[in-house]
């Protein structure tokens, strides 16, 4: 109901002509506010009133008038004033002091991009008085201005301008982009929007526009590099992978992604599908869903004073997306088109000396050719016919394309349409969009379809009702399994021996049984052709994320708004292991997963906010509000052994199965209050507070206030100095809380599984329940410094921050002689201390030439105090070969390395075992898979029509844990074993008893057993820089679609990820992980190869 009276009242309100708005005004005012009387006049005419709040007049208004004309009544109003006002083209009328009446006179303007292209929706304001309007659809403006007027225009992620007027009429102002950072009025948190002069913490804010060209499936992606403080990791897993996002480092010992917020109201980002050690598959995560062509603005809130009134669910920081609106009195259609080609490329430096084969011998037969098929252990390579597995000989020669020739260059093809529209009363904005995106697995592919509807209507000149829904319906087709090589066709390609030809693995399948084609001397590697032919993995969703608010404005400095978000998602996997695997149950294939997965996420608030100057030069700016959260999930799957009739992928059809099903639900009650205290805009005073109740906590501890106290001053305002355009320093103090992550931990429940002659059996979790337990706190200072020089032309932020948590809630290891094996306890401690630096600038800014360029870099110290007040360290998780895990260590930063190096005796030598290999040392930390430095570097170039940009981003002081390295020492893959092939190997050290080593092995026999025992092989330095975009550009000029129904065409080609301009490791990309999750961060092993992406974008504008 509410869509439908908000849809019909801004269709029916933007139908309407100006002709049909009455002059007459009917007022019924004792003792009223100038403001006041002038605002009833707005409301019930067209006039628009432009006038400076010091300058009108100050004496209480008695009127009793009923349909009498409005300009009557304005001479009623000022009669015996020292005030007069004078009608303007437009119907502006100006109030100003009568001395100042006949100096008014109107500008017009234009605002325009680097491109040439409009910018609707530009505040324009006059410096130094409170006159403002908004450019329209066409980028359009008018505005009174006075002698000497300095016109200063600001936009989302432009920088701002200040232009003198002179004695012009007519005004053209050209606006740059900036890469993060918003002037003037910022989105901050419970999307209550402030003047950036008033914040008293870091914050950025990125443009919509800079997403949507070199765009990425998962919109989150397109960040990467671009805003100090955020750090992005993605899952090499296939089109729409989910990403591991911090911000500020790990907040906590279970630190997750950030509260993601849309228009005002929190939706869910879960990651689906789960991958481990063992395999499984990627299907994305919540933030994924979103278009990038229906987003306004980004902003980020880093710290807990900027992100404190969302609660717990903040405390890893919150990203705000702003939904693009209608443009009040405009309406437009704009159709936009992307074409892009993901490229697969080998990131590896194999040896091409010895060929495939075992105990330095090539295949002579197919038994030996399946026994070595990830085996690079043979004779040296001559080009002579060798028989492989399909039965066929080959030259035996080295093989260096298999990456390009087993995967595809995948196409993408996103396609979105949106019709907006707005007058004073309504605006609306719909939009449509298809992704059509292929995999670079031949068989895979994903398909997203997305609606967006934005309207608002004001019912009144008080009540305004808003409405905002997203619909998401996507369909994705054999998702990549990844780590393990089961089911996993990347696993077969990355360890291939290296003169073996992917195509000897085709068809994958005998084509009369249906069985797998075995290539290895291991069934549970699974023939990557085989995965292609036969393999089926689907999964799809339909989701609707929707936004309802109403905001009675009492007056003009008086609300109540009451907001209510709906997020529910349906989720369907599917996940089969074919008929004819060969590590099935007498090759029946069976059932991974058939699940069925309801998540819902219910947000109501309701929030009172007062902005009055109670003095002069005192205002007052405060809201208080409640929340109230509910989240539910619903669970169901089942999975099996064994289909009966061959290729009926059904549960029914399993000869063994297990069902399960599981719900969950937390609730979450909140009251909040934020306070700012402004003195002549220059010194600002702020609070927060909030109190949450968590329904996860027991009854005696449920609730936590946490405060916050922010402080800002703008120096430049007192200095007046030329250079110095902006100077503010800031510092805040906060603290946020956090609950359990996982509900029902705080009570023992049974459980039932399966029956024995009909009685089902019981069962609980062997977690013992803490009934004391509390929220965890973290609490964060931070300082900074903003400085503008040169008429805004260099930008810097610098920023420090101290952050720690108390009371983590942990899982400790309890003795099994007690019933459990691990309890639930308040005893984690970390530390997060760093640094952000911002720094942005228009080099060059001529009349046909631009040049703009930023920086940004963090530096993070992380360090874990405590973890359950006993352990020294905690396993967290570990890549395939077992034989190293990453893990939180005590006095170390998360997540650690954890592996084994050589032992070595007292004089550091190498203690070499009776085997003649090293032995296994300690396990011991080996560094931090988070990088301690990371950012971005970008520039812009514009001449006239054209556009050139670039990004280039960076990351150091990171570790990865890699089975690639592990494999190709095992293999015979790696460099490093072409030592000794002919004469074996005499490893450098001694025996036990201090002898030096005199064993010859064998190498094939060698490196195995050493990758094996000394995992420090495997942890590589990820610290690298990459190419990470390239944009160029061309606006076609105006002149040249004078006589089309276009307003501006604008075409883009575009490319991502294009090279890596340094890194240390020699097999993989420093960037391949399999699992977004903290636990497994910096864990490599056979992911999808890395892409490179090349593309074009036209973005179309009608009339």
């Amino acid at each position: 109901m509410v869509i439908f009276v908000t849809l019909v009242g801004s269709l029916s309100g933007y139908s309407q002509s100006e002709s049909g708005v009455q002059h007459k005004v009917s007022l019924s005012f004792k003792s009223a506010d100038f403001k006041k009387v002038i605002d009833a006049i707005q409301k019930q005419t067209s006039y628009h009133f432009i006038f400076s709040e010091r300058k009108i007049p100050v004496n209480k208004i008695n009127i009793q008038v009923k349909d009498k004309n409005a300009l009557e009544v304005l001479d009623q109003i000022l009669a015996n004033s020292n005030y007069a006002y004078k009608l303007l083209p437009n119907n502006l009328i100006v109030i100003r002091p009568r001395n100042a009446e006949v100096n008014t006179r109107m500008l017009s303007g234009r605002v325009l991009n680097e491109n040439g292209q409009a910018l609707p929706g530009t505040s324009i304001k006059v410096k130094g008085s409170d006159f403002s309007t908004t450019s329209d659809a066409k980028g359009e403006f008018t505005i009174p201005v006075f002698p000497n007027t300095i016109i200063q225009a600001s936009q989302v992620g432009y920088f701002k301008q200040e232009i003198p007027v002179g004695v012009q009429n007519q005004l053209q102002v050209n606006l740059i982009a900036k890469t993060n950072e918003l002037d003037e009025v910022v989105v901050t948190a419970l999307d209550i929007r402030k003047e950036e002069r008033k914040i008293g913490y870091s914050i950025s804010t990125i443009s919509g526009a800079e997403l949507s060209k070199a765009r990425e499936s998962n919109l989150i992606y397109a960040l990467e590099g671009q805003i100090a403080g955020l750090n992005i990791s993605g899952v090499y897993g296939g089109p729409s992978s989910s990403a591991r996002i911090l911000l500020r480092g790990a907040a906590s010992m279970n630190a997750g992604s950030p509260l993601f917020v849309v228009n005002g109201v929190p939706i869910d980002n879960t990651q689906r599908g789960n991958v481990n050690e063992y395999g499984g598959a990627d299907y994305g995560d919540g933030i994924s869903n979103i278009n990038p062509d229906d987003v306004e603005t980004i902003t980020v809130l880093k710290g807990s004073a900027a992100s404190a009134l969302y609660g717990a669910r903040a405390a890893n920081g919150v990203i705000i997306i702003t939904i693009k609106k209608g443009i009040r009195n405009s309406g437009s259609i704009e159709y936009n088109t992307n074409l892009s080609f993901d490229s697969p490329y080998k990131n590896t430096d194999f040896q091409y000396v010895y060929g495939q084969g075992t105990q330095n011998r090539r295949p002579g037969n197919i038994a030996a050719a399946v026994a070595s098929g990830s085996s690079s252990w043979g004779e040296k390579l001559d080009g002579a016919p060798t028989i492989q597995f399909d039965g066929k000989t080959y030259p035996y020669s080295a093989v260096k394309d298999n990456i390009q020739d087993f995967y595809r260059t995948a196409p993408a093809f996103t396609n979105t349409v949106s019709l907006s529209g707005a007058n004073e009363k309504s605006m609306f904005r719909l939009s449509a969009a298809n992704l059509d995106y292929q995999s670079i697995l031949k068989n895979g592919h994903l398909n997203r379809k997305t609606v967006n509807l934005f309207t608002s209507y004001d019912l009144n000149k008080h009540l305004t009702v808003a409405f905002n829904g997203n619909y998401i319906n996507e369909h994705n087709k054999n998702r990549s399994y990844l780590s393990d090589g089961t089911l996993n066709p990347n696993y077969g390609i990355a360890s291939l021996a290296n003169s073996a030809n992917q195509i000897a693995l085709s068809p994958g399948f005998d084509p009369i049984t249906g069985r797998e084609m075995r290539w290895n001397d291991d069934e549970y590697k699974t023939n990557p052709y085989f995965m292609l032919n036969k393999g089926r993995d689907l999964s799809k969703r339909n989701r609707f994320i929707t936004s309802t608010s109403l905001k009675y404005k009492f007056t003009d400095w008086l609300y109540l708004q009451g907001r209510l978000g709906y997020d529910i998602s349906n989720d369907q996997i599917v996940s089969i292991i074919p008929t004819g695997a060969s590590f099935s149950i007498n090759g029946q294939g069976g059932l991974n997963a058939f699940q069925k997965i309801q998540t819902s996420e219910l947000n109501s608030d309701i929030l009172l906010a007062v902005n009055k100057d109670i003095m002069k030069d005192l205002n007052l700016d405060v809201s208080v509000g409640a929340n109230y959260r509910n989240r539910e999930g619903e669970f169901s799957d089942s999975k099996g052994n064994q289909f009966n009739t061959p290729y009926l992928y059904t549960p029914s059809n399993l000869v063994t199965r297990t069902d399960a099903y599981t719900l969950a639900r937390l609730v979450t009650q909140s009251a909040y209050y934020t306070f700012d205290l402004n003195y002549k805009k220059f010194l600002n005073l702020s609070s927060t507070g909030r109190y949450d109740v968590y329904s996860t906590l027991p009854g005696n501890n449920r609730g936590l206030f946490v405060p916050g106290i922010s402080g800002s001053f703008i120096f430049s305002d007192l200095l007046k100095s030329k250079a110095l355009s902006y100077g503010k320093i800031r510092a805040s103090y906060a603290k946020t809380s956090g609950e359990p992550a996982q509900p029902y931990i705080t009570q023992t429940y049974y459980t039932t599984q399966s029956s024995v002659n009909g009685t089902p059996l019981g069962d609980y979790d062997r977690s013992l329940p803490n009934y004391n337990l509390r929220p965890f706190t973290l609490n964060e200072f931070e300082t900074g410094i903003n400085l503008r020089f040169f008429n805004n032309r260099l930008d810097l932020d610098l920023t420090w921050f101290h952050r720690s948590t108390h009371n983590e809630i942990v899982s400790a290891i309890q003795s099994v002689t007690t019933g459990f094996t691990s309890a639930y306890v308040n005893l984690g401690k970390t530390k997060n201390v760093g640094t952000e630096l911002t720094v942005q600038g228009i080099p060059v800014a001529g009349e046909n030439f631009k040049w703009k360029s930023g920086f940004n870099l963090s530096h993070i110290h992380n360090v874990l105090l405590s973890i359950d007040g006993s352990s020294r360290y905690s396993l967290t998780g570990t890549y395939r070969p077992l034989n190293a895990n990453t893990a939180m260590v005590v006095g170390k930063s998360i997540t650690q390395i954890m592996a084994y190096d050589y032992k070595r005796d007292p004089n550091g030598k190498v203690i070499i075992g009776s085997d003649g290999v090293p032995k296994r040392g300690e396990l011991k930390p080996m560094g931090s898979t988070l990088p301690r430095i990371y950012g971005g570097f970008s520039n812009s170039f514009f001449y006239k029509n054209f556009s050139l940009s670039f990004l280039v981003d960076f990351k150091f002081g990171n570790k990865i844990l890699s089975a690639t390295e592990n494999y190709s020492y095992v293999s015979g893959l790696n460099k490093a074993t072409l030592a000794g092939r002919e004469t074996g190997v005499i490893a450098a050290g001694v025996m036990e008893d201090g002898s030096v080593n005199t064993i010859n092995v064998p190498a094939y026999n060698y490196y195995p057993q050493l990758a094996t025992n000394i995992s420090a092989l495997s942890v590589l330095n990820g610290s690298f820089i990459k190419f990470r975009q390239a944009t160029l550009g061309y606006a076609l000029p105006v002149k040249l679609i004078r006589n089309t129904p276009f307003s501006s065409i604008n075409i883009d080609l575009v490319g991502r990820n294009l090279f890596t301009l340094l890194k240390y490791t020699k097999n993989i990309d420093p960037e391949s992980e399999f699992s977004p999750k903290l636990n497994y961060a910096g864990i490599e092993g056979a992911s999808l190869p890395s892409t490179r992406t090349f593309g074009i974008n036209l973005n179309f504008k009608f009339k």
